[in-house]
């Protein structure tokens, strides 16, 4: 009875009740109340009969660790999440190793010289969880353990991925400060602007979203001063060049070119406004709120000056970008359902060839055909209208994939560095899992990277968790993970999905309708992660360890070929305009070649973009590699890459889809922290001993539970004797060497029996005190009763001795007036008297006289 626990709610994810009635093995249905207290009656499961998580006592609400928690479960992290980021306002939790950062949507005063400088030379857990102490421990530990780092930052699009890894490379740039005059720190940080003009775009969740997954190596000396650095892209979205949805953009630097249009240097690219542009007027959102993007231009060509493009390379990289958005607007005029021609003297197509110094005849021509070729001949074969129209878009995406790798080949030689690396720490900043209404070959490929994360992620987290334990001297038994590489092998293992996806694509007649008939027949019934939806045979399902997503077969195989056709890229390597065929030939030097997925509404398409280098005559063999292979190729070398270092995780969630200051919304929180992992670190740490105390952090929270006796000078053996009193069962707990080992729950139980013991110390001081108070009370009561009663009795007193005295003085007055009122009467008596006496004598005397 009175115990809390959290039952499911469809609005609020969890809601918190209380139990009104004890609960006995075999009850079907528990008494709760809601917090708003409104009684209801709570069905279990009649198969699992599983009872609703508790709730953690107070006192463990708002910990900056969630794996401080005593209950370690989903509406546990959630509540704890929600009262940080609404209550305190603060965005950033531990969970482990794990740091979440959730996007406040505002700007926050938390990211000064003054705060880096607190949190430099500090340990992870002595201040407030924070980016800046991510970048920390990986600089300390690099330095310590002479090993090199990674910080992994992942995230849904508008979850504050980008941001976040911008602030962890001021963090390197602003605590170790460059081995050279040179600038290094000013020269990474100017990488940023770069790539987020030509690679990041406006759309419905983000209007700064990047569109590519980078990871970028900052290089140290011995010293771990910054000396320089490297960066590799993967799965530029090249759709999006050709086609943005409603309310999207393309890439910020052609709105960037087209408000910079009227510059004098930019009157040969014959731009305009970017309305005019097919390229850049489809989503019909032009413009950001906040954002000048002529402003963004300087700042961009500033960036590019800093890292030494030249200003006659940054004209060419804009005549290049202006001949694509010239390229979008030609048009095709069918001339029968298999060819079709340009119209003569094409304003766009002129200017287009102008611009990329190419014969307009040639480039007309090869636009509206291709070359078919046999073991024997050559045929030049009319294509239709829409094969034209794909053909430009792939074209288009090609000259930008192409012009995106030289760029960032030529930031990495502007970050490279003559003195000899000694370590790095790299910083990965990759999307994050992704579901949408229709999911495609791109979320495929997302999906697959977020998976071999996620085992990356759980493999360290389960490897840093044994550590621990063998560190403390712990019995380790082997605790069960989800392992998700059967996933993982239904995707790339032989006769996975990618292997009959490539094998479809070399099949004359391959189309997306056989291949997945292909995967129903290998993998349906066989492969518990892999279904089949009743009523599509064009579609798959795969569950992946976040959620169960289903995918469209339709476009699959033409986004995993890429075909861009041959002839039009050789009228671009005849070109006169020098930096044009140097796109190419980068290209050549290239092991995963850029691809460019076909043109048609595409929410999220991406490709791989992966410079490395090649061996010898392998050129033209990778060249035909499929995006699939390609991609697999960059993700294991990077799997291999985050394996050789010692990584850190930041997972960032997104609160709200309106992007509204400090709103949380549960639905979306708990869809993002299922997806990133979170909750399998909670997983794997309540499967084990989650709660860990130090021996003094024991003794001195639960001293209250032990006599004086019990408590002896050898703080371990204290801690020992009385948990083998309060616990029982010895599987609960373990003895490490520094520190107690309890199983989830065995906190809030010794929290329990803290609270009732003090609970009953406080009855009693209530108690006592109470009565010392009400004794208090009636004494000073009784005390002023006793001298009220004094003043009134001496106040009666003195009147009745006042009425004494006028009672006595009345009767003297009355004594003397009756006395004087009397004698006056006796005295006219006697007068009257003495009156009559006189005239009766002498009338008595004269009659006696007469008669003698």
């Amino acid at each position: 009875q009175y115990a809390r626990v959290w039952i499911p709610d469809p609005e609020e994810v969890w809601k918190s009740a209380e139990l009104l009635k004890d609960y006995k093995p075999g009850d079907k249905v528990l008494q709760l109340r809601l917090e708003e207290g409104k009684d209801l009656e709570y069905c279990l499961d009649p198969k699992t009969k599983e009872l609703p998580p508790l709730r953690n006592p107070d006192i463990l609400v708002g910990e900056n660790d969630l794996t401080a928690l005593s209950y370690l479960h989903e509406p546990a992290v959630l509540h704890n999440l929600k009262v940080r980021f609404i209550d305190s306002k603060l965005i950033y939790t531990y969970c482990g190793i794990v740091l979440v950062a959730i996007n406040p949507y505002e700007q926050l005063p938390i990211y000064g010289e003054d705060i880096i400088n607190a949190y430099s030379g500090q340990n992870m857990g002595d201040m407030d969880p924070h980016i800046f102490a991510v970048a920390e421990e990986a600089y300390k530990q690099m330095a310590r353990d002479e090993r090199n780092q990674s910080i992994i930052v992942s995230g849904e699009s508008g979850a504050g991925k980008t941001v976040s890894a911008k602030y962890a490379m001021r963090y390197f740039a602003t605590v170790s400060g460059s081995a050279s005059e040179a600038n290094v720190e000013e020269k990474v940080l100017a990488s940023n602007p770069i790539m987020e003009s030509i690679g990041n775009a406006k759309t419905t969740r983000n209007d700064n979203s990047s569109r590519f997954g980078k990871y970028i190596e900052i290089g140290f000396d011995k010293r771990y001063r910054i000396i320089g650095a490297n960066m590799r892209t993967y799965l530029l979205e090249k759709s999006r060049v050709v086609f943005q949805a409603e309310e999207e953009r393309n890439y910020h630097i052609f709105y960037q070119l087209c408000a910079s249009a009227a510059l004098p240097e930019f009157k040969t690219l014959r731009l305009g406004n970017a309305n005019y542009f097919h390229y850049t007027k489809q989503g019909g959102s032009p413009v950001i709120d906040g954002i000048d993007d002529a402003k963004e231009m300087v700042n961009t060509r500033q960036a590019c000056t800093l890292l030494g493009i030249s200003d006659s390379y940054q004209m060419g990289i804009f005549r290049i970008l202006a001949g694509i958005l010239h390229l979008g607007n030609v048009e095709f005029a069918s001339r029968d359902a298999d060819s079709c021609t340009i119209p003569p003297k094409h304003e766009p197509l002129s200017i287009f060839c102008d611009l990329m110094g190419v014969e307009y005849e040639e480039m007309a021509h090869w636009l509206c055909h291709r070359k078919l070729a046999t073991a024997t001949e050559t045929y030049i074969k009319p294509i239709s209208k829409l094969h034209a129209i794909n053909a430009r878009d792939a074209l288009a995406k090609h000259i930008y994939a192409n012009l995106f790798n030289w760029i960032v080949d030529h930031v990495n030689k502007a970050l490279h560095s003559a003195v000899k690396q000694h370590s790095f720490i790299g910083v990965l900043d990759i999307y994050g899992f992704e579901t949408f209404e229709i999911n495609s070959f791109e979320q495929f490929c997302i999906n697959y990277a977020n998976e071999k994360l996620q085992q990356q992620f759980n493999m360290h987290v389960f490897k840093l968790e044994q550590e621990e334990y063998m560190k403390e001297q712990i019995p380790w038994t082997l605790i069960d993970f989800y392992d998700n590489q059967p996933c993982i092998n239904l995707i790339e293992a032989k006769m996975g999905i990618l292997d009959l996806l490539d094998e479809e694509c070399k099949m004359p007649k391959g189309s997306d309708d056989t291949w997945a008939q292909k995967l129903y027949n290998t993998h349906l019934n066989k492969c518990a992660l892999f279904e089949k939806p009743r009523l599509s045979n064009k579609a798959f399902i795969i569950q992946h360890f976040a959620d169960k997503v289903e995918y469209q077969c339709e476009g699959f195989l033409e986004k995993n070929k890429d075909t861009v056709y041959e002839e039009q890229i050789k009228v671009l390597k005849s070109s006169k305009f020098k930096l044009l065929p140097e796109l190419f030939q980068e290209e050549e030097k290239v092991l995963s070649p850029t691809s460019a997925a076909p043109s048609g509404r595409v929410p999220l398409s991406r490709t791989v973009v992966k410079p490395a280098k090649t061996r010898p005559g392998q050129t033209s063999k990778e060249h035909k590699k499929t995006v699939g292979h390609q991609f697999r190729n960059s993700l294991h070398l990077l799997m291999e890459t985050l394996n050789a270092t010692t990584p850190h995780y930041v997972r960032c969630i997104k609160p709200n889809d309106f992007k509204f200051p400090f709103t949380f919304d549960e639905k979306r929180a708990v869809q993002q922290l299922r997806a990133c992992g979170v909750l399998e670190t909670i997983r794997i740490s309540a499967a084990g001993f989650p709660s860990r105390w130090t021996y003094q952090e024991f003794f001195s929270r639960y001293r209250v539970l032990m006599k004086q006796k019990d408590v002896l000078s050898d703080r371990k053996q204290t801690c020992k004797n009385v948990l083998e009193k309060l616990i029982l069962d010895k599987d609960k707990y373990q003895f490490g060497k520094t520190k107690i080992f309890f199983r989830a729950g065995q906190v809030a139980y010794l929290e329990k029996i803290r609270a009732d013991k003090l609970r009953a110390a406080c009855i009693r001081i209530q108690k006592t005190i109470r009565g010392w108070l009400m004794r208090k009370k009636y004494l000073r009561m009784r005390k002023a009763a006793i001298t009220i009663q004094r003043y009134v009795r001496g106040y009666q007193a003195r009147c009745y001795a006042k009425f004494l005295r006028r009672t006595r003085a009345a009767i003297t007055i009355q004594k003397f007036q009756r006395m004087y009122v009397v004698r006056k009467r006796y005295q006219r008596m006697r007068a009257a008297t003495i009156a009559l006496q006189s005239l009766l004598r002498g009338y008595m005397a004269r009659n006696k006289y007469q008669m003698v």
